[in-house]
């Protein structure tokens, strides 16, 4: 992964947030993606999430597989912890950083390809297992670093750069994580910066695996008419049914809302999501009425955003697995290592 260094400048004046950091104490490398793509706008977005929220940076470990937006890690949070693991296998790695440290936050970013394609079964079971990670999809319905075939989530009708259309069906990341019981699942598009930041931040903050298909053109291989994921495609089918805000525990912020309903989602640590419900009927926390929901719109070609399910009170990965809550890195060797009488008395119970 290639990575160059972003100079760091100071000036009097700057913000802060709450641990005395500036946005670019939560910034990486310079990005070596195309000018305009999508990816780098979600960079963006994770650093203004990571900066408002006020998490420690060395408290992250970012966790990636292989593809454009599997560099996306090197361009923020450059004193986080991080791993870039073979194609699809991101979930894998972070399942396993995640067993031996649980005090640490989890942000794994992959692309269509590499969570709906080869790593498609790993995306389903961190799913369903409900991985303690925000887990965020840069969607651009193409394999950017291959030319520009089509991924699979590219719409059936959609249209190569080279005029060639789209037959397969596609595969929707949403639908699929509410389907597999995912207790998580939001939509946003890479160029809507006032939605995908509360988002991430609520996602950063949820127990559990917090899946975002995030909409992220490709400026170079689809972003042309016909493109059902470009930018003016996107921008003309959008279609807002959450808005998300996220309120920190003990912590009076003011939040702007349109008229409209809205609900209050208690998570456990005290903190707050806040729903702004743009379609006034849209229950978030029906699973049955999500899919339906999502159905109806996709006849309609309209791309739904926002936060389209939560349930915080599913058991977490950690809660079914009984990871330890301890790190493994500071467990004295006799515990982590037994010996071969306390294995063979284990082997008893599997017999």
């Amino acid at each position: 992964m290639s990575y160059i260094a972003k100079p760091k400048v100071s000036w009097a004046g700057q913000e802060r947030n709450s641990l005395g950091l500036t946005l670019a104490d939560y910034e990486g490398g310079l990005s070596t993606l195309c000018a305009g793509c999508g990816h780098d706008s979600i960079t963006a977005a994770l650093v203004r999430g990571f900066w408002e929220l006020g998490l420690e940076p060395e408290q992250v470990i970012k966790l990636s597989g292989i593809g454009c937006s599997s560099k996306t890690p090197a361009y923020f949070l450059s004193g986080a912890h991080g791993f870039n693991s073979v194609h699809g296998r991101m979930p894998s790695v972070a399942t396993g950083a995640q067993a031996a440290r649980r005090d640490l936050i989890a942000v794994g970013i992959s692309g269509d390809g590499d969570s709906l394609s080869i790593g498609f079964g790993q995306f389903a079971h961190a799913v369903r297992r409900n991985l303690n990670v925000l887990y965020i999809i840069e969607n651009n319905g193409v394999y950017g670093l291959t030319k520009g075939q089509f991924s699979a989530s590219a719409d059936p009708g959609s249209k190569a750069k080279k005029g060639a259309a789209n037959r397969n069906q596609a595969i929707d990341p949403v639908a699929t994580a509410i389907t597999l019981g995912g207790s998580f699942a939001a939509r946003s598009f890479s160029g809507d910066k006032k939605q995908l930041v509360p988002l991430i931040k609520a996602g950063l903050m949820h127990p559990g695996c917090a899946v975002i298909d995030v909409v992220s053109p490709c400026v170079t291989f689809n972003d042309h008419e016909g493109s059902t994921k470009s930018y003016a495609w996107t921008r003309q089918h959008l279609h807002a049914t959450v808005e998300a805000d996220y309120v920190p525990p003990s912590t009076e912020i003011q939040v702007d809302y349109d008229d409209g309903a809205h609900t209050d989602v208690n998570l456990h640590d005290g903190s707050v999501l806040r729903l702004k419900k743009t379609d006034p009927d849209y229950d978030p926390s029906n699973r049955a009425g999500a899919l339906d929901f999502l159905e109806a719109h996709r006849a309609r070609a309209e791309v739904v955003t926002g936060l389209l399910y939560i349930d915080p009170d599913l058991p977490t990965f950690h809660d079914i697995a009984g990871t330890s809550k301890q790190p493994l890195t500071q467990h004295e060797f006799e515990d982590l290592s037994p010996g071969a009488d306390a294995l063979a008395e284990l082997q008893k119970g599997l017999r």
